[in-house]
């Protein structure tokens, strides 16, 4: 029960990585809001996990609206009574060149990864101030920290802004008792790279890059989040958890 007391918010919760997290977060003890604007699947997830005699509420949130942002956490202290682990998880990818991104897709991808990020750092923090402190776990990616030749730049750069925001907001809330770290997944088995078992692409990929010869299956993603929001990682904060099978080592 390594999250015993403690309650989570974990946006992109309704599928893939967001809800192997929420699953395991109440499995280890944890209270847990999940938010998506997939409101099937996200109802789904939480009736599962209440099934089990978990802690789950859904809730539709669009992470690039503050106004949702502000709805969201209003409702989950109303629930709960308080947030200790905010796990900014949703995101989107794009796949291509620079020259397949227009200016739609490029606004889109930044916001959803990267104003996502922002606007759920802005509206958790007072919270955690009050409860004197917390953990905020942005999902990054490999795509944060070297190029890629088959996704566009634009998710990179996303990637790459949620990465140096976490340090930022490490180093300015620290003194709150609030830590922020960043996890950085290489290639994750979810509907994000599904496209990718067409034409035996993702064999390719995974036998030309991944040490491990495998991808992720989302839990052991999720096992590097139930970590940074643990009282194990008390002295980790700004940090970069990197779980690719080896990708960036080579």
């Amino acid at each position: 029960m390594r999250l015993q007391g403690k309650v989570a918010l974990i946006t992109g919760g309704a599928r893939g990585q967001g809800a192997a997290e929420a699953k395991l977060f109440v499995k280890e003890g944890a209270k847990v809001v999940i938010t998506d604007i997939l409101d099937d699947e996200g109802k789904k997830v939480e009736a599962e996990i209440t099934e089990i005699g978990g802690e789950c509420v859904y809730m539709h949130q669009d992470v690039t609206n503050s106004k949702d942002w502000e709805s969201v956490v209003a409702k989950t202290i109303g629930h709960f009574g308080r947030i200790d682990i905010l796990l900014n998880n949703a995101g989107i990818a794009a796949w291509g060149t620079n020259d397949d991104t227009s200016e739609e897709i490029w606004d889109n991808v930044m916001d959803v990864n990267a104003k996502g990020v922002f606007l759920g750092t802005k509206f958790v923090v007072p919270e955690m101030k009050r409860n004197g402190g917390g953990s905020i776990i942005n999902v990054s990616s490999i795509s944060g920290l070297i190029g890629q030749p088959a996704i566009q730049p634009v998710y990179n750069a996303s990637k790459g802004a949620v990465r140096i925001f976490t340090k930022s907001t490490a180093v300015q809330y620290g003194k709150y008792g609030i830590r922020a770290n960043s996890i950085h997944p290489g290639g994750v088995d979810t509907d994000m790279i599904a496209h990718l078992k067409e034409n035996n692409q993702r064999e390719n990929r995974i036998k030309e890059t991944i040490p491990l010869q495998r991808i992720a299956d989302p839990l052991e993603i999720a096992y590097g989040a139930l970590f940074l929001a643990s009282d194990e990682s008390s002295y980790m904060t700004g940090s970069e958890m990197v779980i690719d099978g080896g990708v960036t080592a080579s």
